[in-house]
């Protein structure tokens, strides 16, 4: 079984890389220099996907209470990242997107960035939809969305090289950036999603038996890797 694609599919690249290009270009990586334009919107929409998962797991806790994976990533885990772009918007004086994200539960799929609200708001809608149909549906977006997390955090979304922004295929994510602020915020992220990757794929296979499943959004090496295959 996979999720209905309702995101195109991407690859990932190492976080260990742009570490490497920091270094690489000289040292402006460890200034504390201004972002460009492509390194802020990148940092607005990852705070909003961020929230996306976030919320999209506190739905599913209320609905399959049981499946203490939905709660516990939630709560803990995908709170924390959203509170990790929060302060790096902070950090860089750039407006937060959402800036009622901890008024819960009024703010569960509620995304009111000028830019890429709407899309937010559309996605979470279909992502709940999908996963409202049985636990397992919902694992398996949980799964979607930690794959989709760790793509657009390394690499430049496909949303926004979609728009007319002048941000090109490689123009922005972790593989772009030579601020060492964002490298690491970033890079912890990526370590997050690949373990919460691994907590939904454990319970994903405890009914579709151990290694039987399937890549949704990164390739499926990518996967096997991550899930020390």
């Amino acid at each position: 079984m996979k999720l209905i694609p309702v995101f195109a599919a991407g690859v990932i690249t190492a976080a260990v890389i742009a570490q490497g290009n920091a270094i690489a270009k000289g040292g402006p990586g460890t200034t504390d220099k201004g972002l460009d334009a492509a390194e802020k919107t990148h940092l607005i929409f990852m705070r909003e996907e961020e929230k996306l998962a976030r919320d999209v797991y506190l739905t599913f806790a209320n609905i399959y209470p049981d499946q203490s994976v939905f709660n516990t990533i939630s709560t803990q885990s995908e709170q924390t990242h959203t509170n990790i772009m929060r302060d790096k918007l902070a950090q860089f004086g750039i407006a937060d997107p959402n800036p009622d994200t901890d008024n819960l539960p009024e703010s569960i799929g509620v995304f009111t960035g000028e830019t890429y609200g709407a899309y937010f708001s559309e996605k979470f809608q279909q992502l709940v939809d999908y996963g409202m149909q049985s636990e397992l549906h919902a694992l398996y977006v949980g799964a979607l969305i930690e794959e989709l997390d760790m793509h657009d955090i390394v690499e430049c979304p496909k949303v926004i090289v979609s728009m007319d922004n002048g941000i090109e295929e490689d123009g922005c994510g972790l593989n772009y950036t030579d601020e060492l602020a964002i490298i690491n915020a970033y890079s912890s992220l990526v370590d997050g999603s690949e373990y919460h990757l691994r907590a939904f794929v454990g319970q994903i296979e405890a009914v579709i038996g151990v290694g039987n499943y399937e890549a949704q959004y990164l390739t499926q090496e990518e996967v096997d890797t991550i899930l020390a295959r």
